[in-house]
């Protein structure tokens, strides 16, 4: 990439692909693994250590918070579904490894060795991987053998503990179910269960699944030391306090779990939250655990956008990793009724106009890696949510000419905001704005700058100009690797949109395929959650259920049960919203 021209964004990309695939001579190379059920001992650990590597490299990135938002939260995602799988997934054809290529042998691998890493301590963990390196080099291993390594190191009993995390799918809900407070300290009973992301019934069998969960917890003094194993479904944590203070589990969220805390807790946070002393990872982690409870029907909607003006004058851009992937998904769920949508809209318009006054459309002098990263998500939320503002309008539009008139204007149009600068044009604009985005694509000098314009192209509102960038992406005309992301722009720029791109990926089903051919499963993963993902019905889902039946792609049915559940799940959620306040003109008009 051309370092005058990449965006922040692209820079850290680059650096953790390194430094990922770096890890892979140790992880994959000097020691091998037996077979590919234990595919995570190459990719977890890898997942690990490229954040590790670039936070030494680049400690100012905050590597360590923006995996809590990243790599955690995408795990946590897949494998609250049922048609998740354990970390280690029984193989029994190598061609079967390609579907289990996923956030879970990636992100919940890498989660999961953070999580040892913390309760271990960087000493031991560090001289558990040494001798488990030294003795296995150029060799083969199974997961136990490293469980054996660390017990060694630490004198802890490993392999009890984490049996629980890989050997079974999913991750444990804790709840708070009683709370007794004094001066000094704060008494708190924990239960936990097996969390699914629709709240679905569960089996006795499924009732009975437990973790062996280490509870950290922080107060604003810090993080404390006492740290207990939660092995049976309830536990009891006593944590030090100072006069009338907070009390945060799942401290740094180094433990892949979701948390339910008492409106008293929350009281207690929202101090936290806005003296900010609680610190970032955990103030994302409170918005992102209390959307996941919404959707699973274990808290009130009206709760969590209630919980959302605690943060009115947040600034940290992890933070609003975690705010920004709650206004997209109440978006997208919400987008199925009119009513409900248009006062949403409304809400998160002026969520995002008050970080747009705080952060503004011009570089600083003073930013940091984060600051030009919240700069462009912020931008990228007004695309969604503010692109009919006059003032947005007209700032994107003047950016966009002065851009044309010169590529290389790195002032007028940095990359970080690119993409969400052409769709802000696109979306006010005609096919004349269509054209002018749709030339940079040969303009361009290289493939990172050429993927804005795949990225933004479908979000022009016209449905002529929508289907003839579907066609645009099947002409061959753009790179096999990169020929789905104009499908995912139709699908994700509107109602229409998600309509258009799924009659056309039906009509065009066997072009695609022959495209494809025996190219890498994951694109046409990728095509099936860009043309058919994103709608939240179950009459569309039992559609698009019956067309995978009677086209099947065996290769890709893992993803196509994932994306099936997800939207039923979704469904499930916009029932669930209906039927809440936020169906009410009174709730609206008191946040």
């Amino acid at each position: 990439i051309d370092p005058t021209k990449a965006s922040s964004n692209q820079k850290q990309r680059v650096c953790t692909v390194v430094t990922h695939e770096l890890a892979h001579q140790w992880f994959g190379n000097l020691v091998t693994m037996a077979w590919w059920d234990d595919l995570w001992l190459n990719e977890g650990f890898a997942s690990w250590a490229e954040n590790w590597a670039a936070d030494q490299l680049f400690p100012q990135w905050s590597m360590w918070d923006q995996f809590t938002t990243g790599h955690l939260s995408a795990a946590m995602r897949l494998d609250a579904l049922k048609s998740s799988h354990p970390i280690q997934v029984p193989i029994h054809h190598a061609e079967e490894v390609e579907e289990v290529f996923d956030a879970i042998s990636y992100c919940k691998g890498g989660s999961v060795v953070k999580m040892i890493r913390a309760v271990l301590g960087m000493k031991a963990f560090q001289k558990g991987l040494g001798n488990y390196m030294k003795k296995y080099a150029y060799g083969n291993t199974e997961t136990f053998d490293l469980w054996k390594a660390w017990e060694d190191s630490s004198g802890l009993p490993v392999q009890e503990m984490m049996a629980s995390w890989t050997e079974q799918m999913g991750f444990p809900l804790v709840t708070v179910t009683d709370e007794k407070w004094e001066t000094d300290k704060v008494t708190l009973t924990l239960a936990q269960e097996w969390f699914l992301s629709d709240g679905s019934p569960q089996s006795a069998e499924d009732m009975d699944k437990k973790w062996c969960i280490p509870i950290l917890t922080c107060t604003e003094e810090g993080t404390q030391q006492d740290m207990i194993f939660m092995r049976e479904k309830t536990a009891t944590v006593t944590v030090p306090l100072s006069k009338g203070g907070w009390v945060k589990l799942n401290a740094g969220q180094d433990v892949p779990m979701r948390v339910k805390v008492t409106s008293t807790m929350i009281d207690r946070l929202s101090v936290g939250i806005e003296s900010k002393t609680l610190l970032p990872a955990d103030r994302a982690a409170l918005l992102g655990d209390a959307y996941a409870l919404v959707k699973a029907g274990k808290m009130q909607a009206e709760e969590l956008i209630k919980l959302l003006s605690s943060y009115k004058n947040e600034d940290s851009y992890i933070v609003w990793e975690s705010i920004s992937a709650i206004l997209v998904g109440l978006d997208t769920v919400m987008s199925d009724d009119p009513v409900m949508s248009k006062r949403f809209s409304a809400l998160a318009k002026k969520i995002v106009l008050g970080l747009l006054g705080q952060v503004g459309w011009e570089a600083k002098s003073d930013d940091g890696h984060l600051d030009v990263l919240l700069r462009g998500m912020m931008i990228g939320l007004l695309s969604s949510f503010c692109y009919d503002d006059a003032s947005v309008a007209a700032e994107a539009l003047k950016r966009f000419h002065a851009f044309q008139a010169d590529h290389s204007n790195m002032k007028s149009l940095p990359s970080d905001m690119r993409s969400s600068v052409f769709k802000i044009v696109l979306k006010n604009g005609g096919a004349k704005e269509f054209e002018d985005v749709k030339a940079y694509f040969d303009q361009a000098s290289d493939n990172a700058e050429r993927k804005h314009v795949l990225a933004s192209l479908g979000h022009t509102p016209d449905p002529k100009l929508k289907t003839a960038t579907l066609e645009w992406a099947i002409s061959g005309e753009i790179k096999l690797q990169d020929f789905f992301y104009p499908m995912g722009a139709v699908r994700s720029s509107s109602n229409e949109g998600r309509s258009i791109a799924w009659a056309f990926m039906q009509a065009n089903f066997n072009a695609i395929k022959a495209m494809i051919g025996n190219a890498n499963a994951s694109l046409m993963d990728a095509v099936i959650v860009s043309c058919a993902g994103g709608f939240c019905s179950d009459e569309k889902a039992d559609e698009i259920e019956a067309f995978f039946k009677a086209n099947p792609v065996p290769r890709s049915s893992r993803k196509i049960q994932q994306t099936l559940e997800n939207m039923r799940s979704n469904a499930k959620f916009l029932a669930l919203l209906q039927n809440s306040e936020l169906k009410s003109d009174e709730f609206w008009s008191t946040v």
